[in-house]
């Protein structure tokens, strides 16, 4: 093959002559430039609009997705605290059972009861087909599942009624009936009913008997009973409440020391505390007061050793 090459710069035409081998180098390396150039197009072209989605787009998307990752971020710290939470009601429902137990094992102990009558050591039997559940447990059953222990902690506590009620039948009477005076010193310088408040001058109820005393002075139980409540309360300061059976209860108050715990069985005479004037109190003095079925009653026929039952 010829080809004739003209130009201004040539001065005249030049004429080249190709054979079949160069024609065909020449065509591949043409179609290897085409080639690329086509291929290079196209890179760029799926770079900006590849599947369909624009750059701009895709922003939008990644902005969605990080919104996406906090809210499931704050879903699942909500969930922990839930938890959290959930997690101090059911320490608190356990230390009230083991509360009911110990208190219960005691009053078991003082009406001599036959083993397993009343047994508060054993988880009580249960029995029934059971299905598995699908999936794992939800929020809302294991709120259920909570409600259901506190009716359990109810039921703990009308059986201690009940236990209490059989004590009362029982020929302990005379000890657990709350009888004589709390401190073997002092005088009552406050007496149960209307009052003139001594922090506020006003006219107030006066719900106990005040011995004064000294500070530290023993405090003793007026009867048979076990504590119910060892600890400081609003307005008695330190505050000891022993349960006594058939209904009957006796408080000591503004205590400078208690001296029993919760669960403890108590004998009459045993001193449970110091005197002393925490609590709302103007001096060292014995709050006393006696409960019948949860109310609050004159202690001073207690106190006089009047039969009264």
């Amino acid at each position: 093959m010829n080809v004739v090459i003209f130009g201004k710069g040539l001065g005249r035409s030049r004429q080249l002559q190709l054979t079949g081998g160069m024609v065909g180098a020449l065509a591949v390396g043409l179609f290897l430039v085409l080639g690329a150039a086509g291929f290079g197009v196209g890179y760029f072209y799926s770079s900006v609009t590849g599947s369909g989605v624009s750059t701009t787009q895709l922003a939008s998307l990644e902005d969605e997705l990080d919104q996406h990752r906090s809210e499931i971020s704050t879903i699942r710290q909500q969930k922990e605290d839930t938890l959290d939470a959930l997690s101090i009601r059911i320490a608190q429902m356990n230390a009230r059972m083991i509360r009911l137990d110990a208190l219960g094992r005691r009053l078991t102990d003082m009406a001599e009861l036959e083993d397993g009558e009343f047994d508060f050591d054993t988880q009580p039997a249960v029995g029934g087909p059971e299905e598995r559940l699908t999936g794992s447990a939800e929020l809302p059953e294991l709120l259920a599942a909570m409600d259901a222990l506190a009716n359990q902690l109810g039921d703990r506590e009308a059986q201690l009624g009940a236990l209490e009620t059989v004590i009362a039948h029982q020929n302990l009477s005379d000890r657990v009936y709350p009888q004589g005076r709390p401190v073997s010193s002092g005088y009552i310088s406050s007496f149960f009913g209307k009052r003139t408040d001594p922090f506020t001058g006003k006219p107030a109820n006066h719900t106990g008997v005040d011995f004064a005393g000294k500070e530290g002075d023993p405090i003793t139980a007026v009867a048979d009973g076990v504590v119910s409540y060892s600890g400081d309360r609003y307005g008695y300061g330190l505050l000891v409440e022993v349960r006594h059976g058939n209904g009957y209860a006796t408080r000591y108050a503004h205590n400078s020391e208690n001296l029993v715990a919760v669960g403890d069985e108590v004998r009459k005479g045993q001193v449970v505390a110091r005197m002393g004037e925490t609590g709302r109190a103007t001096g060292p003095n014995l709050h006393f007061e006696v409960l019948k079925d949860g109310r609050r009653v004159n202690p001073v026929k207690f106190i006089r050793g009047s039969t009264g039952r």
